[in-house]
């Protein structure tokens, strides 16, 4: 007999894009058994600008996180999920929103929110100065 699950499962959003899924691995684990925040921080980041890379003519360059709300720990094991959407398209910048969900390797088909976060991206050009943003696609 299945144990009721410790959290809410929660879907994967329909309205944002996946743009990345990995598996945590034992040597990205902290001295409690879960995965460091800063490794989770680091796969938002790339995952973050996978949209704005799409926008933008050249590199871009992170210059702000607004908001990084953990929610559940992250496991080794997990399969993650990263889901973003745009929600502002600036001069030189774009924000945007990811969330990351867990499906648990034991739990197949079960979703857990891990992380929350708002991250802004700057168009930068060769020298590093801010560049205006033309659309690419």
């Amino acid at each position: 007999m299945n144990k009721p699950h410790p959290y809410q499962p929660s879907k994967p959003p329909c309205d944002k894009e996946l743009v990345l899924k990995v598996i945590p691995m034992p040597s990205d684990c902290n001295a409690y058994g879960h995965i460091f925040g800063g490794w989770v921080m680091a796969q938002v980041d790339l995952a973050g600008a996978v949209l704005p890379f799409r926008y933008v003519d050249g590199r871009i360059a992170t210059v702000a996180v607004k908001e990084f709300v953990f929610k559940e720990p992250v496991k080794v094991g997990d399969l993650l999920s990263f889901y973003s959407e745009i929600t502002r398209i600036g001069k030189t910048s774009i924000t945007v929103n990811v969330e990351v969900f867990a499906e648990r390797w034991a739990e197949k088909g079960q979703y857990v929110k891990v992380t929350d976060a708002t991250l802004t991206y700057v168009s930068v050009d060769e020298n590093g100065k801010p560049k205006i943003i033309v659309r690419t696609e």
